[in-house]
């Protein structure tokens, strides 16, 4: 089986403008960022999704975040707010588990957007999900 991209870029077989690593995870600069500092972290071992990571890397990766990358972002590129985000299936562009840490500024009206013509009424999903 061919290897992900992501390990690829582990074993350095693929170049990356890497901003932290160890031996646990490696955090990179995103090659399609949407704000200035845009990153991935991933787990150095290969895992494809939310479902498959084990909860001790899980954990591991948001404690980088929280107390190595964000305060980075703040020091260095005056973030003044955080948006991480993880796919799973639909939307998961890379069959490796990774992140995305999106540093925010004031200035940045970064959007995330959707057909909203296609959603449901509020009350029609909350029945839904509780019966």
């Amino acid at each position: 089986m061919e290897e992900c991209i992501f390990c690829k870029i582990i074993k350095e077989e693929i170049p990356s403008k890497t901003i932290y690593e160890d031996e646990r995870v490696k955090v990179f600069l995103d090659i399609n960022p949407n704000t200035n500092g845009d990153l991935l972290i991933i787990p150095k071992k290969h895992t494809e999704n939310l479902f498959t990571i084990d909860n001790n890397t899980l954990n591991y990766i948001l404690e980088i975040i929280k107390d190595k990358i964000y305060p980075i972002l703040i020091k260095k590129l005056n973030a003044t707010g955080l948006t991480i985000s993880q796919n799973n299936g639909t939307g998961q562009e890379v069959k490796h588990f990774h992140i995305h840490i999106t540093p925010r500024y004031e200035e940045d009206h970064l959007q995330f957007t959707s057909d909203k013509s296609i959603l449901k009424n509020i009350d029609e999903i909350y029945n839904i999900l509780t019966k």
